[in-house]
């Protein structure tokens, strides 16, 4: 089973993914060096905060280029603000821009629920996706965000969750993956979405 690198850009709690990576035995390292990248097998991109500051971080580390290359090479999972940046641009704070690996934008969850959204809700699963293989629909996974993404081609969801109204949980495109809900703090059912993950990379 290769190594999964994941990014250090000063945004985001570490420990947690490592932590739950390190439970299932697979191989990691934390590293913001793009030779680092390049060498490992997938790519894990985590992250809380504004939109704006941590596409500010990687790019001023040197690291978006390198991330949208890696995708073309092999599998990419954002989590929580990390699976925000995958998409074209966000609205947070100020328009800016992201990685462009996924069709869409990023801006606040239109809900009249209290926002954030804080906690455990359920998925519904669509457009077959490994990433959630050996799962059912209407499993809970923990959310923590007020912001979400809207995919420009429905295609490219694998799975949705309400909260008010449908709201984009989690991502798919080719090599690109991203979880808008945290799997290293979602228990078991988040455990095997890692565990999923970590097995495209063999």
């Amino acid at each position: 089973m290769g190594k999964t690198a994941i990014v250090d850009y000063g945004v985001g709690n570490l420990k947690s993914v490592v932590n739950a990576m390190g439970y299932l035995g697979l191989p990691t390292c934390v590293t913001s060096e793009a030779a680092e990248l390049e060498r490992a097998d997938a790519v894990i991109l985590p992250g809380v905060g504004a939109f704006p500051d941590a596409a500010n971080r990687l790019r001023r580390a040197g690291l978006d280029d390198v991330l949208r290359t890696q995708a073309e090479k092999k599998p990419i999972l954002g989590i929580c603000l990390g699976m925000q940046l995958l998409f074209d641009r966000g609205e947070e704070v100020r328009p800016c821009a992201g990685l462009g690996l996924v069709p869409g934008r990023v801006a606040s969850i239109q809900t009249d629920y209290k926002l954030p959204h804080i906690g455990w809700n359920s998925l519904r699963f669509q457009n077959g996706s490994p990433l959630f293989r050996g799962l059912d629909d209407g499993v809970y996974v923990y959310f923590v965000h007020s912001f979400c993404g809207y995919a420009q081609r429905e295609g490219d969801v694998i799975a949705r969750t309400d909260y008010g109204p449908s709201v984009v949980a989690a991502v798919g495109r080719g090599n690109v993956f991203g979880c808008q809900f945290h799997p290293e703090k979602s228990g078991e059912i988040g455990l095997q979405i890692l565990k999923n993950f970590g097995a495209l990379n063999r």
